[in-house]
């Protein structure tokens, strides 16, 4: 067993137990608050004499998949970047301008849903890796500091998708800023009754492992690991950094764009103009909980969403505050990412055991 598993599980529990704390000394009913943040995600069985077995929440764990579904996209577009030492903050930029691109193809091109579907997706990974690339040409070649220009990109992308809302796709008969809805060709449909877990939810793994081909079994993905790792080495190897950088930041600018595609065409079917920003961010957490590593991606956003909505439910359901619900949540958050924290001789004890059973 390697012990990084080990670690992770000590992280997890020692996590539960801190929050369960927490909740006691915030509640008059910690065992209620805290199994509403455990278990108030979850679909509930539910026995009814007149119609049999019946499942509540269903909505509320449709929530989860949503969540993890953009979550998963958003976790991509930080973690390929991360491969190659770039922290990018240009998630939100993206998004927004891929669910432009898709909502704008989506309007006016026309079409089944065989044609506008796959145009539309194209358009907003287009978008987003044409962001994602701009930041990452401007650090490859003039050394601008990635997190600047990228979150200074964020503001043009946002106030650039304001500016389209409002101008050009601004339905006037809606009565409010936001573009008409989008052609039944051109949303997803749902899987489950009284949501929007959409066929993406499937996507979303297949985008994982896609990432994770490209990072593994492409001379581009060795270039992008082998600048990350050690990049004085790469540029004496001869090896191509700059382009590497680029590249890596307009591909994870690709499933941003992806990312705006389910949120346009997937979860509301036309775009307001106040899109909340601030979701790049959350994928930065989820990038950091999977530790970079795409095949991970989709677990820990899953982990991610179960965790917030879970914490809507401890806030509604119980006296704990909606402070006291962020708090808890991001020390849960904390311990699972700093797992390294643990004791060096743990960890020793652990390799030791490991060759000693070999």
């Amino acid at each position: 067993m390697s012990p990084v598993q080990p670690r992770l599980l000590i992280a997890v529990l020692a996590a539960l137990l801190a929050g369960l704390l927490l909740t006691a000394l915030a509640s008059r009913e910690p065992v209620h608050a805290y199994l509403s943040l455990l278990t108030g995600a979850l679909p509930q069985p539910h026995w009814d004499p007149a119609q049999g077995w019946q499942v509540r929440r269903l909505a509320r764990f449709g929530t989860v998949l949503e969540d993890a579904v953009t979550l998963t996209f958003l976790g991509l577009a930080v973690a390929l970047p991360f491969r190659a030492r770039q922290f990018s903050l240009g998630a939100d930029g993206q998004m927004f301008l891929g669910a432009l691109a898709a909502a704008a193809v989506s309007l006016y091109l026309g079409g089944p849903a065989w044609l506008v579907l796959p145009a539309a997706a194209l358009a907003a990974m287009l978008a987003g890796f044409a962001w994602g690339l701009l930041p990452g040409l401007l650090k490859a070649r003039h050394g601008a500091n990635e997190m600047v220009s990228s979150l200074m990109l964020n503001l043009i992308a946002i106030e650039f998708y304001r500016l389209a809302i409002t101008r050009w796709l601004c339905d006037p008969a809606a009565g409010f800023l936001v573009t008409p809805m989008l052609p039944a060709a051109a949303t997803f449909a749902p899987l489950l009754a009284h949501t929007n877990v959409t066929p993406l939810l499937f996507a979303a793994p297949l985008a994982a492992y896609a990432a994770w081909l490209l990072l593994a079994r492409t001379t581009a993905g060795y270039e992008i690991r082998l600048t990350g790792a050690a990049p004085a080495f790469a540029r004496q190897a001869g090896l191509p950094v700059g382009r590497a950088v680029a590249l890596s930041m307009a591909a994870g600018g690709a499933f941003a764009g992806l990312a705006g595609l389910h949120i346009g065409n997937g979860l509301l079917k036309r775009l307001p103009v106040d899109l909340a920003p601030g979701l790049g961010y959350d994928g930065l957490l989820v990038a950091l909980l999977a530790r970079n590593d795409p095949r991970a991606v989709p677990w820990a956003a899953l982990f991610y969403a179960y965790l917030r909505t879970g914490a809507q439910a401890m806030e509604r359901g119980s006296d704990v505050s909606r402070e006291m619900v962020l708090v808890i949540q991001a020390l849960i958050i904390l311990f699972v990412v700093a797992d390294r924290l643990l004791p060096r001789r743990l960890e020793l004890a652990l390799r030791r055991r490991r060759g000693e059973g070999q």
